[in-house]
């Protein structure tokens, strides 16, 4: 997520320099999906399906 922040930043920067509008939108882009590759990464434990019981221990 951080390298998604940097990617929004320069996109930001870039626009404010008036930059080439290409430049401004693949920043955008990839910050898209940095932030959708660190989603899917986060390692979460399945939850049970409703209904299931708990495990005896």
């Amino acid at each position: 997520m951080g390298l998604a922040g940097l990617l929004i930043g320069g996109a930001i920067s870039f626009r404010s320099q008036g930059m080439s509008k290409i430049v401004t939108v693949s920043f955008w882009v990839l910050a898209g999906m940095a932030l959708l590759g660190a989603y899917l990464l986060i390692d979460t434990p399945p939850r049970p399906p409703p209904g299931a019981r708990a495990a005896p221990d």
